[in-house]
């Protein structure tokens, strides 16, 4: 039963532009007695005048269920027409026009920690590959080694290749800063956030309560924290919607043509934060997904000289994702990393939910059925009804 209730529950909820026009579907159980009691009538006939067995109708009186199967696709097509008159809406999950997916691969020193088998960075870089194999035709890729520095390490590209091996190159390094990859998988997906991105990393949080420079998208209250100076020329509208971002974005997740995958332990030390980052990264439409890789029991991790218990910060990931509009992911053990590549997968390719109207599929379908039901007669009765 909940597999049932999990199904229903999936079913787009549909709406009626011209409501009252359903009141047209109480005529059929009308058609449908009137159909019944003419069949009757015409068996009695059958019955009554033998000689009318060489008519057309009385054989239908012998064929069993099937002079009543082109009547019944009548109706139903009947029903649909009245329903498509109705001009149905529906709140559809519509295909997404994604064109870019800049992967973010954390490489800190927690990342060699083994809660996750092989360890944590080997089972971020099997996933992010899987996801690569995983996406559809026609969307770049591109890769952010993210540690105490992080650089692209391959710009966006079609070739799932060349951005395979720049994964498996991927090595630990020292320090983590989590929100100066986010920017730079930003900028890389964005250029218009490069402004913003370079002061954010710099450590001037002033655009992000004073509305920044010209073409920022912070004129949002509320998007930031921290003091300083500001320069007092934001724009004060709030959105990006200014010759600098042609497309006109407005709010988390509304850039709907690319995205970025976060795959870390959520550990960071160094330059801005994630959630600052992730701010920035909303206010600009960006979605950016995030992939928890560990445990949150975690593990003492020795190196170096020096110990350390590691653990999995789910609450700045989930965070990250929720600021901007997109979905948290857990990964464990080497066995859910197809299940997690392909919900990945599965929510880049689909856009947001929209309302559209559904009139043509009723009309289509009601078409199709009353031409069922005339051919299905015309084959078996040699006439069309």
């Amino acid at each position: 039963m909940d597999g049932v209730s999990e199904a229903i529950s999936r079913l787009p909820a549909i709406s009626f532009l011209w409501p009252r026009m359903l009141w047209l579907l109480a005529s059929l159980p009308v058609l449908a007695v009137a159909y019944l009691w003419l069949d009757a009538r015409r068996r009695r006939a059958a019955v009554h005048y033998p000689a009318l067995k060489t008519v057309g109708f009385a054989n239908r009186s012998v064929a069993g269920w099937r002079r009543h199967l082109s009547p019944v696709l009548i109706l139903l097509a009947l029903a649909a027409l009245i329903v498509a008159i109705s001009r149905p809406h529906a709140l559809l999950v519509l295909p997404s026009r994604i064109e870019t997916v800049m992967l973010v691969i954390d490489l800190s020193g927690s990342m060699r920690a083994k809660d996750v088998q092989p360890n944590r960075l080997r089972a971020a870089q099997h996933a992010a590959k899987g996801l690569l194999e995983a996406k559809p035709a026609g969307v770049s890729v591109g890769l952010v080694a993210m540690a105490g520095t992080s650089a692209v390490a391959q710009a966006p590209s079609r070739r799932k290749q060349d951005v395979a091996t720049a994964i498996d190159r991927l090595q630990p390094q020292g320090g983590t800063a989590l929100g100066n990859g986010l920017l730079i998988a930003l900028t890389a997906l964005r250029p218009q956030a490069t402004e913003d991105a370079a002061r954010l990393m710099e450590g001037d949080a002033s655009p992000l309560k004073k509305g920044g420079p010209p073409g920022s998208p912070f004129g949002s209250p509320g998007l930031g924290a921290g003091g300083g100076q500001g320069s007092g020329q934001g724009r004060g509208q709030g959105g990006a919607q200014n010759s600098t971002d042609p497309e006109g974005t407005a709010g988390p997740g509304s850039y709907a043509a690319g995205a970025i995958v976060v795959f870390s332990d959520g550990e960071s030390n160094a330059g801005p934060t994630a959630v600052q980052a992730a701010e920035l990264a909303a206010a600009y439409g960006v979605r950016v997904f995030t992939v928890g890789v560990g445990t949150t029991q975690g593990v003492v991790l020795s190196a170096d000289g020096w110990s350390a218990r590691v653990k999995l910060d789910e609450a700045v990931l989930k965070e990250v994702a929720n600021t901007t509009g997109a979905e948290y992911f857990r990964l464990e053990d080497a066995a859910r990393l197809k299940q997690v590549y392909r919900a990945i997968n599965a929510r880049l390719t689909l856009g947001k939910t929209e309302q559209a109207e559904i009139t043509a599929l009723f009309a289509a379908l009601g078409a199709v059925l009353a031409a069922c039901a005339a051919l299905l007669s015309l084959w078996w009765f040699g006439r069309v009804m």
